[in-house]
């Protein structure tokens, strides 16, 4: 056992050196070589700072509605609910948000609605929706903003972002930026 304590504390002190130390170092190196020094996209619009990368709440009709948050998009306290998808509470929370949406956009099959707009993410913050999310969303921004419904998927399409290297991840719309170009429209 004595010839034990000793490596072992030194493995101890090596990997807490690595993990505590060099490893932080590394990420905050490279996080400064990033645009805004690694403190997140953002963006100045009517008087206001957002950050991209974080999900902000849209009430109104006028804009894309995007994924549910667990923590009311407060970024200090990011999670999920922790809530299974057999809890009962749960389930009422999510069919309570399905029949919200579907009071919002008329003419939309319950079967249509993809199940990131009605279900929290894990962390809470989610910036962005698949395409398919913002799609069936479409024709209730065209109607109350007045716009054709083909300018507003033409506007989804635009907002796109393809997958991480063309090949990581699935394709999705950060809401924010799409509920941007969307005010500035005319």
């Amino acid at each position: 056992m004595k010839t034990n304590i000793l490596p072992a504390i030194r493995l101890t002190a090596a990997t807490l050196i690595l993990f505590c130390v060099i490893y932080p170092a590394v990420v905050w190196a490279i996080a400064q070589l990033a645009p805004n020094h690694g403190k997140g996209e953002v963006i100045s619009a009517h008087g206001k700072k957002y950050y991209a990368n974080i999900g902000q709440q849209f009430t109104e009709d006028k804009y894309f509605n995007g994924r549910p948050s667990a923590v009311g998009y407060n970024a200090a306290g990011s999670g999920g609910s922790n809530k299974g998808p057999s809890n009962p509470e749960y389930l009422q929370i999510v069919q309570a948000r399905l029949d919200t949406f579907l009071v919002h956009n008329p003419g939309v099959d319950k079967a249509d609605v993809p199940v990131e707009l009605v279900t929290a993410s894990g962390s809470g913050l989610d910036p962005d929706i698949s395409p398919a999310g913002a799609k069936v969303q479409a024709a209730r921004i065209a109607k109350v903003r007045g716009l054709s419904e083909n300018a507003v998927e033409e506007l989804i399409a635009k907002h796109t972002e393809g997958p991480l290297l063309g090949m990581f991840g699935p394709s999705h719309v950060n809401v924010l930026k799409l509920n941007l170009a969307l005010d500035q429209l005319k």
